[in-house]
């Protein structure tokens, strides 16, 4: 092994821990980034293509060379195929979470799986009233049997004229009248995903403009997927309300058994909490003097830290780090955003990597088959293998960061109108609309996305984060960028009397104190994993249609300065076509076309209200979404 030490972040803790690694010479994701230099420029343009053993093709990007493949494709079919493919896959992602809980639901309600619960039942109710399910005088769990039923059917629908159920009723009917006149509304998410893939395959589909709308049909199947995720896992696990705890890489201890639950299910990493407080004294047997640590890792962790208070480790970039802290026993993988690179790492240190998914697998790690019947024995079992993996550290290698920072988290749709409601009980939605009209809060921006190694770890986040604080726009965040403020101390009520403006700080004082928090709100709002972005959507419709707008109306948008994954390219597509003005900080592989990239950049504008910016610089994108901003306020007159 060969390790350069080349760390990229802005985070203390990883800095710290990349000296770890190259003294060990094991190299990190940013060792095998700068390996890679200088890396493909065809494929960064998005003009290569892999779809048949004709090629690969490349599109000369000079004119020079080639300018069609084989078969004939020009450049903007190229780029706009592997675009749609992008977006199809992104779909798959986090509909095959959905799906996930669906099925456990509706075994939950048919009280097959004594592991899980309905465990806010008023969630439930509520979500059934909005999918048009009886629950005057009903048990529920034919409640919760009938939602998940019907959910399925957004995997099952044959009508094309039937748009999905979750999407219907998630956004406002003006932004749906618009989607179905531009027939992008999926009718059926699995049909959808195959759609793209059927059209983008040889001899098919050719027209460029034709097959990205058929990627954003995609993406906004993937909207629907995760609309669905999230609201399921609430009604199952609890929704969300404000917590305080911790991040960063300090969160490991020296002296407990350390489990990292890294992923997005959160199938067994709820039950892994719930049973590691029955196993607390087997670890103290074992020489853990403090017992068992719970700590999350991307969006898994995400999840129980919202529900939980679990601390959070570290985001997507830096989950390698973690291992060689010396001191973490085991890492608990479920699906997406891992590493194939952990059992390499894992194999140098007494940490046990443990894959419970059998759709994926890793080389060097140890599978222990997850089934939501066997959830208990499954959690009970990887714990013990945790309390023995404890047993064999070796003291001279525990190398723990200091650095950790408080973060008060747990902001669900529910937990934001809940606070708001202590101002105004009869019209909760009142005083964030007035603050909006009168421009005490300029506007609202919505963070998510991963980190990438083009760009320094978590820099992008914070940058453009306080400058639109600092602007009085108010802030939500999802997934790593959640995990980017949560790790930096930008989720505190601290962060707001360092950072925010005055209004916007005013705001947050207000509303946290009447909340009963004894200070302002956090300057950034954790509403959960990515798959949780569908929180900041529901905030926003409810805010449209208390004016009688549409979201494109909204002084709204949307960052994400580290994309990285074909989810995020799902993702950052259904946010310009909700009306969104949406940044991206790493350049998208799609600029070997002119006519892919004016149809993102300007293009949408005229057919959705949302667009995509693209600027790698953090300070110049905050000026372009501020700038977004006072443009949408002026449209409304305020």
């Amino acid at each position: 092994m060969s390790s350069c030490n080349s760390c990229n972040s802005c985070d203390p803790a990883a800095a710290e821990l990349c000296t770890v690694a190259a003294a060990a010479d094991i190299p990190t994701v940013w060792d095998r980034y700068a390996a890679q230099q200088p890396q493909c420029g065809f494929g960064s343009l998005g003009v290569c293509c892999r779809i048949c053993w004709k090629g690969p093709c490349r599109i000369d990007p000079f004119g020079k060379g080639p300018q069609r493949g084989i078969c004939g494709a020009d450049r903007d079919t190229i780029v706009a195929r592997n675009l749609s493919r992008m977006m199809a896959a992104g779909a798959a992602g986090h509909s095959e979470h959905g799906r996930h809980i669906a099925l456990a639901m509706q075994r939950v309600g048919r009280n097959e799986l004594p592991a899980y619960q309905i465990r806010d039942e008023a969630k439930l109710t509520a979500v059934a009233g909005r999918l048009g399910i009886a629950t005057e005088g009903r048990a529920i769990g034919p409640i919760a049997y009938d939602v998940a039923t019907l959910t399925l059917e957004d995997y099952q629908n044959q009508d094309h004229h039937h748009a999905c159920n979750w999407i219907t009723s998630s956004l406002p009917r003006k932004r749906i009248d618009k989607l179905r006149a531009l027939d992008v509304l999926p009718h059926n998410i699995d049909a959808t995903v195959a759609q793209i893939m059927a059209r983008t395959s040889v001899g098919c589909d050719a027209d460029p403009t034709n097959v990205v709308l058929g990627g954003i049909k995609g993406a906004l199947a993937d909207f629907t997927g995760m609309c669905l995720a999230t609201e399921l896992s609430d009604a199952m696990f609890g929704t969300p309300q404000p917590v305080v705890t911790t991040a960063n890489l300090g969160v490991i201890r020296k002296d407990s058994v350390n489990i990292a639950v890294n992923g997005h299910n959160p199938l067994l990493s709820e039950v892994i909490c719930d049973v590691a407080r029955t196993m607390q004294e087997k670890a103290k047997a074992a020489g853990a003097k403090d017992g068992i640590n719970i700590v999350g890792i991307c969006c898994s962790g995400n999840e129980v830290m919202l529900r939980h208070g679990v601390p959070l480790a570290t985001n997507y970039l830096s989950q390698e780090l973690a291992i060689l802290t010396g001191a973490l026993d085991a890492m608990v993988v479920d699906v997406q955003c891992i590493m194939p690179s952990l059992g390499e790492v894992a194999e140098c240190f007494h940490t046990r990597l443990v894959t419970t998914m059998d759709e994926n697998k890793m080389p060097g790690a140890t599978h222990v088959s997850f089934h939501e019947e066997h959830a208990v024995e499954t959690a009970r079992t990887i714990i013990d293998m945790a309390i023995d993996a404890f047993t064999l550290r070796d003291p001279k290698r525990i190398r723990i960061s200091s650095a950790v920072s408080k973060a008060v988290v747990g902001f669900s749709a529910e937990a934001v109108i809940g606070a708001l409601a202590k101002i105004d009980p009869d019209d909760p939605l009142k005083p964030l609309v007035d603050n909006i009209v009168n421009g005490n809060i300029r506007g609202i921006a919505l963070f998510a996305g991963c980190n990438n190694t083009q760009s320094t770890q978590d820099g992008g986040f914070q940058t453009i984060a306080k400058k639109l604080a600092k602007n009085n726009v108010l802030l939500l965040a999802t997934g790593c960028g959640a995990g980017a403020f949560a790790k930096l101390g930008l989720m505190t009520p601290e962060a707001t009397n360092a950072y925010a403006g005055d209004t916007l700080k005013a705001v947050l004082t207000a509303v946290g104190e009447a909340a009963g928090l004894g200070g302002p709100l956090p300057m950034v709002l954790h509403m959960g994993s990515c798959v949780d972005n569908s929180r900041a959507v529901a905030v926003a419709t409810a805010i449209a249609d208390r004016l009688g707008v549409d979201l494109h109306d909204l002084p709204l948008v949307a960052s994400a300065p580290e994309a990285m994954s074909e989810k995020a390219v799902a993702i950052g597509t259904w946010s310009v076509c909700l009306g969104l003005p949406t940044h991206i900080g790493t350049v998208p592989q799609v600029t070997g076309s002119a006519v892919v990239t004016d149809l993102l950049t300007h293009g949408a504008a005229d057919l959705f209200g949302g667009y995509f910016i693209v600027e790698p610089n953090p300070e110049a994108a905050a000026d372009t979404l501020l700038g977004a901003i006072e443009e949408r306020r002026g449209a409304l007159g305020i």
